[in-house]
Formats: structure tokens, sequence, C-alpha cells
């Protein structure tokens, strides 16, 4: 028999010294440029004579364990959502070592798995083939989705019609269908009407109750403190603060203070 304390545990997701740079296409506009830079992050711009980028994430160092619930805390801007994005594989580490040996299921703002253009049904459609390679089972799918998310008739309209709200419920219901080894939210489920939150509690606490790992975006220390039981916490870009989730929620109230 196998002596699992003498096992070393492995994690899941590693980050030595990662740096997340974004390039500006154009060293022209510069006023447009930092509006549109304060809108994304908060990270630090450099303009030189050649380019400008701005930098989302700077010399990051983390690792997550399987079965982690862990909360990203900050500010507007201050590199949740990029952290996300890089871990999901939507953005590539411009400097240092990622390792991830986990599939991250992104839901954020307006996720990539999705074209504005397709319907509510095409959009699942994709989803389902993405996860399945077959179409075989999509009907049931379909059925617990638009149910799931409220959307009725809307299910069949194309996503550019959709409002926040319902983007965020179609994108929380194909996530949430069945149990993904890591799922990372930001905001989900800040959005919507109150009977939407309760079910949506109640589909992530099966979530939370599977073997995967978490990890929620949210200025909701209530959401964060029923969830999470480890905080990080970022500033402009830098990771500051790594600990228990009353720790880290601590640290950031005082920081900020």
């Amino acid at each position: 028999m196998i002596n699992k304390s003498n096992l070393k545990v492995e994690p899941i997701i590693e980050l030595e010294n990662v740096t997340l740079q974004i390039p500006l296409m154009s060293k022209s506009d510069f006023s447009l440029k930092r509006k549109i830079i304060k809108s994304v992050t908060g990270g630090g711009f450099t303009r030189s004579k050649d380019n400008s980028f701005v930098t989302a994430l700077n010399s990051v160092n983390l690792k997550v364990y399987k079965g982690e619930k862990i909360a990203l805390i900050g500010h507007n801007g201050s590199g949740k959502t990029s952290f996300i994005r890089l871990i999901s594989g939507i953005y590539q580490p411009t400097l240092g070592s990622l390792k991830i040996s986990v599939k991250v299921y992104p839901m954020i703002e307006r996720s990539f798995i999705v074209e504005e253009q397709l319907s509510g049904v095409d959009s699942a459609k994709a989803h389902y083939l993405m996860m399945n390679n077959s179409l075989k089972g999509f009907q049931d799918f379909l059925e617990d989705i638009t149910e799931f998310s409220g959307l009725g008739d809307y299910i069949f309209l194309p996503l550019k019609t959709y409002s926040e709200g319902m983007s965020a419920r179609l994108m929380f219901s194909l996530l949430t269908y069945k149990n993904h080894e890591c799922l990372a939210l930001d905001e989900g489920l800040g959005t919507g009407d109150r009977e939407f939150y309760d079910k949506a509690q109640v589909r992530l606490n099966d979530f939370l109750d599977s073997s995967g790992s978490l990890f929620i975006a949210s200025h909701s220390t209530e959401l964060l403190r029923r969830f999470c039981l480890r905080g990080i916490v970022f500033s402009g870009g830098n990771l500051i603060f790594d600990g228990n989730i009353e720790e880290a929620l601590d640290f950031y109230e005082k920081y900020h203070s």
C-alpha cells in the first residue's frame, strides 16, 4: 500500500516571477490610450521611443493546490481580471514561468467562448461541442441551460441583444452545468435579480462539494467569506498579500483606509 503522507503534493498552478505586459498598437493619441488603460487595469503605463505598453501583472509568485477556494481581492483595475485571463490561457506571460496542470474555465463579463453575433442556442451548442466533441445529449443540456438561466425565448436571439445580466446568467449556466477542475468567476454572481442569485448560490455550492478548485473575484466580502478559505490581494498589478481569507480582507481594508 502506498503511504500518501510520503507523496509530494504538486501545485496545479504555479507562477514564478510572472509579468504580463499588454502592448499598445500605436504611440499616437496618448490621451485616448490613457483613458483605455484606466478602464482596463491599474498597472503601470510605459512609453518608449519604439513602443508603449501597460504592465497588467508585475513579478507575481504564487502556488495553487488542488481543491483550493481562493478569493481575488483588490480595487477595480488592480489585476484580478488580468490574472484570471492569464491562468485561463487568454493571455500568455511576457516574462517569468507559468505552469498549469488543469483546465481553468473563466467566467468573465463577456466570455471569449461566445460570439455576440451568435444566438444563445448557437453559443450553447458551441460550448457543448467544445466540452464533449459531440452533440449527443445536447437537447437535455439546452433545456437545462434555458430553464436555469431564465432566458426563455431569448435563448434564440443574438447575444448582442442581451443585457449584461442576461449574458452573465447564460455564461454561469454554461460553465456550471457540470463540475470543472477549476472555475474562475469574475463578479459573476453579483449580476441579476435575487431569484437568480439564490439559484446560482445553490448551484455553486454543488460545485464546491466536488473536488474542483475555485477563484472568485468580487467586492462582496459576504460572498468571499462564504466560499473561500484563502485570499490574495492585488494592487497596481502586484500581488501584495497571500493568506487566509480573514487576514486578506483585513489587510485590504487597512491597506486602503
